[in-house]
């Protein structure tokens, strides 16, 4: 039996590279697909973590990355052996009630289903379920590096935070998190107009990058947070809080900071629970938000990417070869010391 190499999840903090029997097309819509590059995901740190108990001991994880077709199924008609493909972290059958309903995350037979309940992306190579409405075209002429970030962050940026936060033209924004998932979500957030963008987070380099992407305000994660995006706003709290760190304090800074009417916007994964305030927010008629991106917009992000309004580059910080990929999760998880944003890692160095 053909054999490759796998990083493989073998409980709380506990991993590594394990050689894997390969994959092989066991449906009609599956294809295989021979990883040229993959990334680290916030959500890997969680289920390293023990946050995400669907994760089984032995899972190859990761789900995103970028390859060429190896093998088809006899069902799947819009590849071939040899196109070059965005994996998409939602693998979608398009024909079940919630994928008809634009909610693939919940597919019945799919889903967030990389690297949580079937193996992942962080290996040599993937087999891939419902192929035809799970992969896209890697289009010409769009660094590799930006277009890995279609299969998760910048859909989940645009889904979970700018669309569920209802973001405006002249509404203000706040972003809690200016990771990588944060600066996305500014990002896509410019595509609505807000007058404001308050990019929040403890680590400086970080809103540093923010700035240049354009954010109007930055603030210091801290005791006066709150105070400072009140003072930024005159008094009046956001319009939109996204969260996009996924941690009890982050949550409750959301509710501290939104204004009335105003959309509080979960991205983050919360591996333990969150206090709600409705002793504070019972009359401020807001609304709160919860979602699994659905990828159902990574093909407009895409054309946006090929057009140039997006430009996902400078979030692609650092490269390592598969072989190095511990060091990859190292420099991840530590990421303000290392000043690290995504981590790519190139299995064609």
């Amino acid at each position: 039996m053909a054999t490759m190499k796998a990083l493989v999840y073998r409980g709380v903090q506990d991993f590594g590279i394990e050689e894997r029997p390969k994959p092989e097309v066991a449906s009609p819509t599956d294809a295989v697909i021979k990883l040229a590059k993959t990334t680290i995901c916030g959500t890997d740190l969680h289920i390293l973590k023990g946050d995400v108990p669907t994760v089984a001991h032995g899972r190859i994880l990761g789900h995103e990355g970028l390859g060429i077709v190896e093998s088809i199924g006899t069902g799947v008609s819009s590849f071939k052996p040899g196109d070059r493909v965005i994996i998409s972290c939602i693998s979608s059958c398009a024909t079940c009630s919630f994928c008809k309903r634009s909610m693939p995350s919940h597919c019945t037979s799919g889903g967030w289903i990389l690297g949580n309940t079937i193996d992942g992306t962080q290996a040599e190579f993937v087999r891939i379920p419902h192929a035809d409405s799970s992969l896209y075209k890697v289009p010409k002429g769009v660094d590799e590096s930006a277009l890995v970030m279609i299969s998760d962050i910048l859909p989940t940026a645009l889904e979970c935070g700018t669309l569920n936060g209802k973001v405006q033209p002249g509404n203000s924004v706040a972003v809690v998190g200016s990771g990588p998932i944060g600066l996305s979500a500014l990002m896509t957030a410019q595509l609505y107009s807000p007058s404001k963008v308050i990019m929040i987070d403890m680590d400086e380099n970080r809103l540093e990058v923010a700035k240049n992407l354009g954010a109007t305000h930055t603030v210091v994660s801290g005791p006066d947070a709150a105070k400072q995006v009140m003072e930024i706003t005159d008094g009046a709290g956001v319009d939109t809080a996204i969260e996009a760190v996924g941690v009890p304090a982050t949550f409750e800074l959301c509710q501290d900071i939104i204004g009335v009417g105003g959309t509080i916007a979960n991205v983050g994964v919360h591996g333990t629970k969150a206090d709600l305030h409705l002793e504070n927010l019972w009359d401020k008629n807001i609304a709160i938000t919860t979602r699994l991106v659905d990828a159902v917009t990574s093909p407009m992000l895409i054309k946006l990417l090929e057009s140039g309004k997006i430009d996902a580059r400078v979030l692609a910080t650092h490269t390592y070869k598969f072989s190095n990929i511990d060091q990859a999760y190292s420099s991840f998880a530590a990421a303000a010391a290392n000043k690290a944003l995504k981590v790519i890692i190139d299995f064609e160095q």
